[in-house]
C-alpha cells in the first residue's frame, strides 16, 4: 500500500513542482491552470523531439552495421550533414510550406521562422517553436530513409543537393497535404495518418526508389546469370543496437504526435506502437524460420521496423487489440518484400520494403481498423471498414497513398537526375572498389583493418615501440605509397 500511495502520489508532486516554478502565474501572481496545462504539452513536445532525434543515431548504427567495413565511417558523415543542412532547409522554406497555412498545395507564411512572426495567423511563441522543431524531427528521419538503399556507392555530393530540396520542399509538401490541411486532408472527411506511416515513411521510400533507379546496384551484386549475390553487413550487433535505439525513438515519434497530455492519450499511444512492433517481430521470424529454417538477425530487425512503420499510421486511431495484427502484417510483408525486391534492386537495408511497403500497409490499416471511438475523438475521418462495413475510408486512404507516391517520385526523380547529369550521382568503379571511407573521407573507419601494422605503429614512440625507422618505414613517402596501394 506504501509504494502504491508513493506512485499515486507522483504526478501530484510533479503538479506542484510545476505550480511552483515561475512562469506559470499570471500578471496578478495568481496562478491559471491553462498555462500550467500549457507547460506540460510543451514539455511534453520537446521530450518527445529528444526521442525522435535520437532515431538519427538508430539509422547511423543500422547502415553503418548493413555496410562493409571499408564504407563504416561513411556513415557518420552522411547522418551528420543531412542532419545538420535539413535543419537550415527546413527552419528557412520547409516549415513555412508545410505548417504556414491551409492551402490546398502548399502553405504561405513563417518563411525564416522567427519570434513573435505570424504563421497561419498565430504568432511563433515558445509552443509554436516546440511544435515547428518536432516536426524537423519527422522530417529528418523521413530523409534519413532515403539512403539505407544508396549506401556504399554514392557521392556525397549528392546527399547535401537532394537533402537541401528534400528538407525545402518535397517532404513539406508531403507533411502539408495531410498534416498541414492541405488538400489531401478535405478528400472525403480527411486521411488518417496520426504520425506518419505515409508522410514520413512512404515518402523517404519513394525518394529511396527514385535514388536507386538511377543508382544502380552496388558492383558484384548480381551475377552474370542475373542472380542476385549475399553482400553482407560487417556487424549484426551494430544493426540490432539501431534496431532497438530506432524503437525506442519510435515512442516519442507516435506518442508525442498526441501534441499534449490531455486525456493521458500519448500513453495509449506508446501502448499500441509496442503492440505493433513486437507482432512485426514475431511474425517476421516465423515467416523467416518456415521460409530458410533459420532465424535471420537481419530479417527479424526489419520485423521490428516494419511493425513500427506500419502502426505509426493507425496508432492513434486504433484498439488495443488491433495493434499485434496490423504489425504482424507489417512483418510478413517486409520478408516477402525485402525476397522479392532483391532480385532487381540493390537494397542493402531494406528500406524500400521496410518503409515502403509497410507504410503503405500502415495507412491503408486505418481504412480497415480505425475504431468509432477515435475517429470521433481526432475529428479525423471515419471508422475502417471492419466497424463500419464501408470502404469509403479505405478508399481516402489508399488516395492518399497514391497522391503521396506520385508527387515525391516525380520530384525525387527530377532531383536525382539533375545531379545525374551535372555533377554524377555515382562514386568511380575504383573509388567504389578501394570503399568510401577513404576516398569521400581520407580515413577508415577501421583503420586496423586497411592500414598495415608497420604504418599503424610508426608514430609510436618509448622503449616497447619497434625502431621502424631504421628500416625505412613509417616515413611520409611510405605512407603514401602504401596509401595509393591501398586505394588503386
Amino acid at each position: 500500500m506504501k509504494r502504491r500511495a508513493l506512485w499515486a502520489s507522483a504526478p501530484l508532486a510533479a503538479l506542484g513542482a510545476l505550480l511552483l516554478a515561475p512562469g506559470v502565474a499570471n500578471a496578478q501572481g495568481e496562478f491559471n491552470i491553462e498555462d500550467v496545462a500549457g507547460s506540460l504539452d510543451v514539455t511534453w513536445i520537446i521530450v518527445a523531439t529528444v526521442l525522435v532525434m535520437f532515431m538519427q543515431a538508430g539509422f547511423a548504427f543500422l547502415e553503418i552495421g548493413f555496410s562493409r567495413g571499408k564504407n563504416a565511417g561513411s556513415g557518420v558523415a552522411k547522418i551528420l550533414a543531412n542532419f545538420s543542412i535539413a535543419s537550415i532547409a527546413w527552419w528557412a522554406v520547409g516549415f513555412a510550406i508545410a505548417f504556414g497555412g491551409d492551402g490546398l498545395i502548399a502553405g504561405d507564411s513563417g518563411f525564416f521562422f522567427s519570434h513573435a512572426q505570424e504563421v497561419a495567423g498565430t504568432p511563433a511563441l515558445g509552443d509554436q517553436a516546440a511544435f515547428m522543431l518536432f516536426q524537423f524531427m519527422f522530417c529528418a528521419v523521413s530523409l534519413a530513409i532515403v539512403w539505407g538503399t544508396t549506401l556504399e556507392r554514392i557521392k556525397f555530393s549528392a546527399y547535401v543537393i537532394y537533402a537541401v530540396v528534400f528538407a525545402a520542399v518535397i517532404y513539406p509538401l508531403g507533411a502539408h497535404w495531410i498534416f498541414g490541411g492541405g488538400f489531401l486532408s478535405e478528400i472525403g472527411n480527411g486521411v488518417q495518418d496520426f504520425a506518419g506511416s505515409t508522410v514520413v515513411h512512404l515518402v523517404g521510400a519513394t525518394g529511396a526508389l527514385a535514388a536507386l533507379l538511377l543508382l544502380g546496384p552496388r558492383k558484384g551484386k548480381y551475377g552474370p546469370d542475373g542472380k542476385p549475390r549475399a553482400i553482407p553487413g560487417h556487424s549484426m550487433p551494430l544493426v540490432g543496437l539501431g534496431v532497438l535505439i530506432l524503437w525506442l525513438g519510435w515512442f516519442g515519434f507516435n506518442a508525442g504526435s498526441t501534441l499534449g497530455v490531455a486525456d493521458n492519450r500519448f500513453a495509449e499511444v506508446a501502448l499500441v506502437t509496442q503492440l505493433g512492433a513486437a507482432g512485426g517481430v514475431i511474425a517476421a521470424s516465423l515467416v523467416a524460420w518456415l521460409k530458410d529454417k533459420t532465424l535471420d538477425v537481419g530479417v527479424a530487425g526489419n520485423g521490428a521496423i516494419a511493425g513500427l512503420v506500419a502502426i505509426t499510421a493507425p496508432s492513434g486511431y486504433i484498439e488495443f487489440w488491433a495493434a499485434p495484427i496490423i504489425g504482424a502484417v507489417g512483418g510478413v510483408i517486409v520478408v516477402y518484400g525485402v525476397y522479392a525486391i532483391d532480385k532487381k534492386l540493390d537494397d542493402p537495408v531494406g528500406a524500400l520494403s521496410a518503409h515502403g511497403l509497410a507504410g503503405v500497409w500502415g495507412t491503408l490499416a486505418c481504412g480497415l481498423f480505425t475504431s468509432p471511438r477515435l475517429a470521433e475523438y481526432n475529428g479525423i475521418g471515419d471508422p475502417g471498414l471492419f466497424y463500419s462495413g464501408s470502404f469509403e475510408q479505405l478508399g481516402v486512404q489508399a488516395v492518399g497513398v497514391a497522391a503521396a507516391f506520385t508527387a515525391v517520385f516525380i520530384l525525387s526523380m527530377l532531383t536525382f537526375g539533375a545531379i545525374k547529369a551535372t555533377i554524377g550521382l555515382r562514386v568511380t568503379d575504383d573509388e567504389e572498389d578501394a570503399g568510401l571511407d577513404i576516398t569521400s573521407h581520407g580515413m577508415y573507419g577501421y583503420p586496423e583493418q586497411f592500414i598495415p601494422a608497420a604504418e599503424f605503429g610508426a608514430g609510436s614512440t618509448g622503449p616497447a615501440a619497434p625502431d621502424y625507422a631504421s628500416k625505412g618505414v613509417g616515413s611520409p613517402q611510405t605512407v603514401s605509397a602504401m596509401t595509393a596501394e591501398v586505394t588503386s
